[in-house]
């Protein structure tokens, strides 16, 4: 919608015609403001975009906020973004230096995001005569990226970190750890005799046993804990800023919660148990590999003193 108050000559009426279809055909939300402001012109999907009914805004008739200082367009959108702080604060310095552009991301309250694109306009002689906003709504693109991602990160069956994405993480904290002279331990995880429950039941009945596992696992960690999946039936737990009594604890807790899992395949009860190794990063450990191999063997000490058991390896 444009405000243009030239006497409407054919060529006038085509120019603005051609204006408005063009605005009007873009997938974008588009908003133009002049150099005090004020909008001079807009497209109905800005108002899509932007999630804003049409006639919400106060002097806006019809939907059509020409000639309207765009505080009242920014009074209706603030409260829909995440961080409207910080949002006005780039607005501020776009209108105070012209030469600025901007492209990035807007985050909403309600999970959508949209992808922000703002340029000066220029009249005769590099006057500054306003700028054009762009809105575009990227919150498919955005799901379908963070789908992909999760799909390259973990293991598909049961949520954990992959085996790759693990061991990534886990030097990023062992380098953290190092840096800060802050504790690291980590917990190895075998479900005991769990071939016994694939061979019996079959593979599906096992895939349930380590959905529920694994969910029983994340229930009882923190959110800066990292938890793997690095073999059929393995996994890993790393805790950052946690001595050795505080890991062995937590993996009593894991312990007790899969001891307590109950499944029925035909007819059949199914008891599931897990083994656990504990081991905390030591000043002369050279590479994660050290911290790993206690922990195997601190497992496997569990394994021979019986299974269903936590061990931490001195």
């Amino acid at each position: 919608m444009t405000p243009d108050q030239t006497p409407a000559t054919p060529e006038r009426k085509f120019e603005r015609s051609l204006v408005e279809e063009i605005l009007e055909a873009s997938p974008d939300g588009i908003l133009v403001v002049d150099d005090q402001g004020m909008i001079t012109c807009h497209n109905q999907r800005l108002f899509e975009v932007l999630g804003i009914p049409p006639g919400s805004i106060s002097g806006g008739e019809d939907g059509d906020l020409a000639g309207l200082d765009d505080q009242h367009l920014l009074a209706q959108a603030l409260w829909r973004f995440r961080e409207p702080e910080a949002f006005l604060e780039r607005v501020e310095s776009l209108y105070a230096d012209p030469d600025l552009e901007d492209h990035s991301e807007l985050a909403y309250r309600d999970g959508r995001t949209l992808e922000r694109h703002s340029k000066a306009l220029w009249g005769e002689g590099r006057r500054y005569v306003g700028r054009v906003w762009f809105f575009r709504d990227i919150t498919a693109r955005k799901r379908a990226e963070h789908a992909l991602e999760q799909l390259a990160r973990h293991d598909p069956l049961t949520g954990a970190a992959n085996r790759r994405h693990f061991f990534e993480r886990a030097a990023e904290e062992l380098a953290r750890a190092r840096r800060h002279g802050v504790a690291l331990s980590l917990v190895m995880l075998d479900l005991d005799h769990f071939k016994r429950i694939n061979d019996h039941w079959g593979h599906a009945a096992g895939d349930r046993v380590l959905q529920a596992f694994a969910a029983g696992v994340r229930s009882l960690l923190r959110r800066e804990d990292l938890f793997g999946r690095i073999g059929g039936e393995e996994f890993v737990v790393l805790l950052p800023a946690t001595d050795p009594e505080g890991a062995l604890q937590l993996a009593e807790r894991l312990r007790q919660h899969t001891e307590g899992l109950e499944f029925a395949e035909d007819g059949e009860r199914v008891s599931v148990t897990t083994s656990a190794g504990v081991a905390t990063l030591e000043a002369g450990d050279a590479s994660l590999d050290a911290l790993l191999q206690r922990a195997d063997e601190a497992l496997y000490a569990a394994k021979r003193a019986g299974r269903n058991r936590s061990f931490c390896q001195a």
